[in-house]
């Protein structure tokens, strides 16, 4: 651990405290989040590196297509781009 890493805050990368479900079904950083951490771009990007973030991908894929800003076969493209990217990073943790 550098001692950069030290300093990062408990929630760092957690995806449900930096990017929570809010009550319409949408996700959004909340504001002391967004507005007062340094580390914030960092934070979400891990918090979108896990399965979990993987999820929260194909859920914007998923309303995308229901919204009809995306074709069936340019979801199914999208969402074999995540999991790939998935099985890309599990292969490199094992």
């Amino acid at each position: 651990m550098t001692m950069e890493e030290d300093k990062l805050p408990p929630c760092f990368g957690e995806l449900d405290n930096v990017f929570p479900m809010q009550e319409n079904g949408l996700r959004q950083t909340p504001d002391p989040c967004f507005f007062h951490c340094p580390v914030k771009t960092r934070c979400l990007q891990q918090a979108m590196a896990t399965k979990d973030g993987a999820k929260v991908e194909e859920e914007v894929i998923d309303r995308s297509e229901q919204a009809g800003i995306m074709s069936f076969f340019e979801r199914w493209s999208r969402k074999k781009q995540v999991h790939r990217r998935v099985h890309a990073r599990a292969k490199k943790e094992d």
